[in-house]
């Protein structure tokens, strides 16, 4: 019995607490809109490029690390609790230890060598996502700027003259990139206001398209802020620098309308930065460049702030 005669045993309320904390954890991981076939995505969504698995593929082996070193703290809690609580019987204190070199040894060398196998796996996949070497099929200059989105398209279309490797709004963008633009690309372009919505799924921001297949370089300015382009399905976003120019490419292997939206908090209305980008076939993609071209979007808008001196030295350091 208890001390105030009861029969109750203490432990009973802290079981009760521990089953209805077991109940509420099962609910919150069944009770959810996600399928056992997007569990193992880990709420990323499904990847629409042929990049973006490599990407997803970092992401799964992350949750994996931090599920391991996980278990092995929680388990180490839960072990000391159990087979280290205080005796009922005895009050004395136990042996305290001072220190151990094995064990010391061990939460150094063990965290230093998680961090270096992350280290290891994450610039592998950066290397390699971030790779400009392969010439691109198409090239699309993104501006971003407060509070929307211009896509520039880096082509040769029918019904617009020019060249954009010597085009004044995209003197911006370095020359090592201007380099791989193609001849004569007197270019379109299409640009948003945050009330602009895409006519297929109301979707607000401008709409880039894209075609499927094929190998897509974005070459990033910015006309005010730091902006960030952010595709949600490409699992890719990179940041939008004024004065500083950033690149990456991707293939599109999935038709369809996805959103976009600028991922860097740049200032009051970052919220309503949105864009979508549709991705098509070939055929269809050179048509919608002349339709653009027929609505009398030819040429480019302003790429951006110019380069900075820094960048202007990596330039030539590149060259």
């Amino acid at each position: 019995m208890s001390p105030n005669g009861s029969d109750r045993s203490p432990r009973r309320p802290m079981r009760r607490k521990l089953l209805q904390a077991m109940t509420a954890g099962l609910v919150l991981a069944t009770a959810t809109g996600c399928t056992y076939k997007d569990f193992p995505r880990l709420g990323m969504p499904t990847p629409t490029t042929e990049e973006a698995p490599r990407i997803l593929s970092l992401w799964q082996g992350s949750w994996a690390a931090a599920l391991a070193v996980g278990v092995l703290v929680w388990g180490l809690i839960l072990w000391s609790a159990m087979f280290h609580r205080r005796s009922r019987t005895k009050v004395e204190v136990p042996p305290q230890t001072r220190y151990n070199m094995p064990i010391e040894a061990l939460y150094t060398v063990v965290p230093i060598i998680i961090i270096s196998v992350l280290f290891y796996f994450t610039a592998r996949d950066e290397t390699k996502l971030l790779d400009l070497s392969k010439k691109p099929d198409v090239t699309v200059n993104v501006v971003g700027f407060q509070w929307s989105w211009g896509f520039n398209y880096i082509a040769d279309v029918p019904g617009s003259t020019g060249n954009a490797k010597t085009d004044k709004n995209l003197n911006a963008i370095p020359d090592r990139f201007k380099k791989e633009f193609p001849a004569n690309a007197g270019g379109v372009y299409d640009v948003g206001t945050p009330g602009t919505r895409n006519p297929q799924t109301g979707n607000p921001g401008p709409t880039l398209w894209l075609p499927e297949g094929k190998t897509v370089r974005f070459v990033l300015t910015s006309r005010d802020v730091i902006h960030s382009f952010w595709v949600v399905p490409f699992l890719m976003k990179q940041d939008v620098i004024p004065g500083h120019t950033n690149a990456f490419q991707v293939t599109p292997n999935h038709e369809g309308t996805f959103l976009g939206k600028c991922a860097e908090l740049c200032g009051v209305d970052h919220s309503r930065m949105l864009f979508n980008v549709k991705v098509v076939s070939p055929e269809r993609y050179e048509q919608h460049l002349k339709d653009l071209a027929k609505k009398g979007q030819t040429g480019y808008i302003p790429a951006g702030i110019a380069q900075t001196p820094h960048e202007k030295n990596r330039e030539t350091n590149n060259l």
